[in-house]
């Protein structure tokens, strides 16, 4: 496994359209659940314990498919993981907005690595596996790097919308290191279960958030 390659995987400057994604903050900030840095924290704190377990599991068991595959990757498995994702994502602006990040996750990827083919566009997570797997990386680093996009695309997100010191807001991700490693660790070791046992954890906020501000005429993120 290369450091450097997780590094660049993991790098909010990746040219993947992340920078146009708020993961949900834009339209909790707007219903005034979050104001400050403490907000921010209870809000980060919550998205890596459901979505982002959910993100890092399915990255994890993409990338465990496809380096237990042949080359290209068994096309059944990826998209019975991207139906499993379809599953955990009630709400439809949701579900765009991760085949619109997988996308360009992909795009981007191909002018690093040979990433194969995969069928039709992926959910972020499932993109992010096959990517990692092209970069010859593990299930383990796969899942540390969603877990790491999970917090770090919305810190971003609340220093613009809340004009928050940007130093303390990557205190507060130093302090949730531990957890993001801890999350990527648990969806690792899951990455070989069958897909319907993989974890189901729900934000409804967020569903219903992404719904709402998926009708606003005016808006700074994507979703």
């Amino acid at each position: 496994m290369s450091l450097a390659t997780l590094l660049l995987l993991a790098d909010g400057r990746l040219p993947s359209g992340g920078h146009a994604h708020s993961g949900g903050l834009e339209a909790q900030v707007a219903a005034g659940r979050v104001r400050d840095l403490d907000g921010l924290a209870a809000f980060l704190r919550g998205k890596l314990a459901t979505a982002g377990l959910v993100t890092a599991t399915f990255a994890a068991a993409a990338c465990h498919r496809a380096h237990a595959g042949a080359s290209p990757p068994n096309m059944s498995e990826i998209s019975e993981l991207d139906d499993g994702l379809d599953a955990r994502t009630p709400s439809a602006a949701l579900r765009k907005a991760s085949r619109a990040q997988g996308r360009a996750l992909l795009r981007a990827g191909r002018a690093m690595w040979p990433v194969p083919e995969i069928g039709r566009e992926p959910h972020q997570p499932v993109a992010l596996g096959v990517l990692a797997t092209a970069a010859g990386l593990g299930p383990l680093e796969a899942a540390v790097a969603a877990a790491h996009g999970t917090v770090t695309g919305c810190a971003s997100a609340g220093v613009r919308l809340l004009g928050l010191d940007p130093y303390a807001v990557h205190g507060l991700l130093a302090r949730l290191a531990p957890d993001c490693d801890r999350v990527a660790a648990d969806a690792a070791a899951r990455s070989g279960d069958p897909v319907d046992d993989l974890p189901a954890a729900g934000a409804p906020l967020l569903d219903i958030g992404a719904e709402l501000h998926a009708t606003w005429e005016v808006r700074l993120f994507a979703s």
